[in-house]
């Protein structure tokens, strides 16, 4: 459909929504037609003259509406307009009454007064202090600077939704910065990326080879290879390459906008893995307290109550008292618990890490040390207290996150550390490097910390590989659990799982225990059987709820067995439309109530309570947690969501880019969760993520069963593609480098 343009007044803000800036109004054309204007278009107000950019579009209850995409105000120009919008409520001080009296005084002049010499307009008007005045002033002022600079982002190609978002972030004085670097926009807004933000400075007349520009060019590469890729740092070579390239100038403008930001200290360079690298300078800093602070854990032993000759047979009671037989290497991590200061705990699944854990806890009470328990994700702290009977909390959680603006913040750190002797973290392969660092600055001196997961599974979405690189770096204590139990020996997930690990291809042809493998190809047939898997076959062969038992994963997010796709697919089939149910139409997704979501970025304001307890408030939804929709309210924009862990939620609709439909995830995304029955899609056009660790961590989210929907080639590709996606990390070798050296 065809833009079109219309020019008018705004006769009425019907709706506004002022997270977001979603407005609705009624327009005055010049041709005194009557019209409604829809999109996101925070600062208008009744009285201002607006021309408009959209396209038409048919409500079903509301008739036509021109769905706005660009709007440019003008501000209000004859006596009846300047009263509508000085009566609108916008200006605080201002109503009918006063607004009234101040265009009787000034007339056409009013607002040009109000921003100039609000004094004049208080000694003009009866009533009308001189604070009011100025109060008054400041918010015109303001929310015309806002306006202005919402138009100018649009004319230089950005939507009205992320222009409503920049100046949210930026405030009052956005159009000043975004005047003196328009890259602060990337640096320091959400969502908006390098691209964007230099369209705005090219535009405005920036230099290609001007330093502000190569800078961010720069800080941007390093933040896209963390946040996209896991990297810690950047090889110079690639980096300046890269930059090169991609910002087309000379190594010479690279390199010294590089030593430019080498000097102010907002890049760090040194030496990892034999080659001269390039860091950003959180994860510089976080990758040496990190190594540092490991190290100081470790080397503050504790001697055992009972002695530590005397230790072995303590654990060997607690256990004969349990009516549990550990393996050696069991036996082992008990003990190496008891007196180090910081251990890690790794096996695949079937190798006894529950009971390990369950026993280091029942032996740090019987030393009398406070245990506290914590995991990366609402699912696995949901796991982790139901296996041992105590509390678990999220390491967000636990530590009293907390955003402020785009800055993350811990309660609990090195001025206020957690009150535990011992904390126990679970699926440590998930925890990144800016949250072990998080974590170590709130371990109190003296307290020790045991690191368990499966090193083989997929690593943290985040930046770094910890738990590998603690592993690998052989100075800190690590205990392998290898043994596989009886019962799990009966288990063929578990035995596929651990082929699968070895490279060797999983057993396929049994099909009477818990392990399956449908032939399906291509994309499309894989789609089609998954959706009849989940919909019909498996609930009706076991009886149960397909939302509660059932996880698709797949490797990918594209094509027909892609999780876009997948998603609507099962939502039509497992919660089609219907009268009863509201929904909400975002973008191009239906929620609708009865939903399975997941929250995928970190969001540590959202406020929750218990659902079986209102009295218990806390904030924060974090990447990873998933939820069911139970009521939309369409009038007041929130849905009521219910996550793991009894969190229930008003979820705002201006939050909805952060929420998707989960019948169907990514295998990275089910990372840390546990699932009774686990449908795997493995289309051929994802190959580029076909590797091993990724089947492994797929098979192993599976409590009870695992069915594979594929070929048999892209199974034996993957088992055989054992290096998947090389990480930049240097937590391995800086724990050698440190190794000896004064911790903090």
């Amino acid at each position: 459909m065809d833009k079109i343009s219309i020019e008018g007044v705004v006769d009425e803000i019907i709706f506004r929504n002022e997270d977001n800036g979603y407005t609705i109004c009624a327009v005055r054309t010049l041709t005194d037609e009557d019209t409604v204007a829809v999109g996101y278009m925070p600062y208008l107000s009744p009285g201002e003259k607006v021309r408009f950019e959209g396209e038409w579009s048919d409500h079903e209850r509301y008739g036509p509406q021109l769905k706005v995409s660009n709007y440019e105000v003008s501000p209000p120009e004859d006596t009846d307009d300047i009263l509508a919008y000085l009566s609108s409520g916008m200006l605080p001080g201002i109503r009918l009454a006063m607004a009234t009296k101040i265009v009787a005084a000034f007339g056409t002049r009013s607002l040009d007064i109000l921003e100039h010499d609000p004094k004049r307009l208080a000694l003009g008007v009866k009533g009308f202090s001189t604070a009011r005045a100025f109060e008054a002033s400041e918010a015109y002022k303001k929310t015309k600077s806002m306006a202005e600079t919402v138009v100018f982002l649009q004319k230089n190609g950005m939507t009205s939704n992320m222009a409503v978002k920049v100046c949210t972030a930026l405030g009052e004085g956005a159009m000043t910065l975004i005047r003196q670097n328009p890259y602060v926009i990337c640096e320091q807004v959400e969502g908006v990326g390098f691209n964007t933000a230099d369209g705005i400075a090219l535009s405005m007349g920036f230099a290609k080879n001007d330093m502000r520009r190569i800078r961010a060019g720069i800080q941007w590469i390093l933040k896209n290879a963390a946040y996209s890729g896991g990297h810690t740092y950047v090889p110079e070579d690639i980096l300046t390459e890269k930059v090169i390239s991609g910002l087309h100038i000379t190594d010479a403008e690279a390199k010294g906008a590089e030593a430019g930001l080498l000097g102010d200290k907002q890049v760090f360079a040194d030496t990892a893995n034999g080659e001269r690298v390039i860091y950003s300078a959180w994860l510089y800093e976080a990758e040496f307290y990190t190594a540092r602070r490991l190290l100081s854990l470790r080397d503050s032993e504790k001697e055992p109550p009972c002695g530590r000759e005397f230790l072995h047979a303590t654990v060997g009671e607690i256990a004969f008292d349990q009516g549990i037989e550990l393996a050696p290497e069991q036996s082992l991590a008990v003990e190496t618990a008891a007196v180090c200061g910081c251990m890690a705990l790794t096996g695949g699944p079937g190798t006894g890490k529950t009971t390990t854990i369950n026993m280091i806890i029942m032996l740090m009470e019987e030393f009398n040390r406070s245990v506290v328990l914590t995991a990366p994700t609402g699912r696995a702290a949901k796991r982790m207290s139901q296996v041992t009977g105590m509390e678990a909390k999220t390491i967000h959680r636990l530590l009293g996150c907390k955003m402020d603006g785009r800055v993350t913040h811990f309660e609990h750190n090195e001025n206020d550390p957690l009150d535990a002797d011992v904390i126990i973290a679970d699926e440590a392969s998930m925890i990144d490097l800016p949250l072990i660092n998080a974590l170590l600055r709130a371990i109190k001196p003296g307290a020790q910390l045991i690191l368990v997961g499966d090193a083989d599974q997929l690593p943290s979405v985040g930046a770094g590989n910890v738990l590998r690189d603690i592993i690998e770096s052989g100075v800190i204590p690590v205990i392998r659990l290898e043994t596989i139990f009886r019962q799990s020996e009966e288990s063929l997930i578990i035995t596929n799982a651990h082929l699968i690990n070895k490279g060797k291809m999983p057993e396929l042809s049994v099909r009477d225990r818990d392990f399956f493998f449908m032939e399906r190809f291509p994309a499309e047939n894989i789609a089609k059987t998954v959706a009849e898997l989940y919909s019909k076959r498996l609930p009706k062969a076991y009886g149960l709820d397909s939302a509660e038992s059932i996880q698709v994963l797949t490797p990918t997010r594209r094509g027909a067995a892609g999780t876009v796709d997948l998603n609507a697919a099962l939502q039509s089939l497992v919660n089609p439309p219907d009268p009863m149910k509201s929904e909400y139409l975002y973008g191009s997704v239906v929620f609708r109530t009865g939903d399975k979501v997941m929250q995928v970025k970190n969001n540590y304001d959202i406020e929750y309570c218990r659902h079986t307890s209102s009295d218990q408030l806390g904030h924060g939804i974090y990447n990873g947690d998933m939820g069911i929709i139970q009521q939309i309210s369409v009038k007041d924009r929130f849905m009521l969501i219910l996550f793991d862990d009894d969190r229930l939620v008003e979820y705002p609709f201006s939050a909805l880019g952060d929420l998707e439909l989960s019948y169907a995830i990514t295998v990275h995304k089910s990372q840390g969760n546990e699932f009774p029955i686990v449908i795997l899609a493995l289309p051929p056009a994802a190959q580029p993520l076909l590797f091993r660790n990724l089947l492994y961590t797929a098979v192993t989210r599976a409590a009870e069963m695992v069915v594979i929907v594929g070929t048999k080639e892209i199974i034996s590709y993957m088992v055989s593609n054992a290096e998947g996606k090389r990480r930049y990390t240097a937590l391995s070798e800086r724990l050698k480098m440190l190794d000896g050296e004064v911790s903090v």
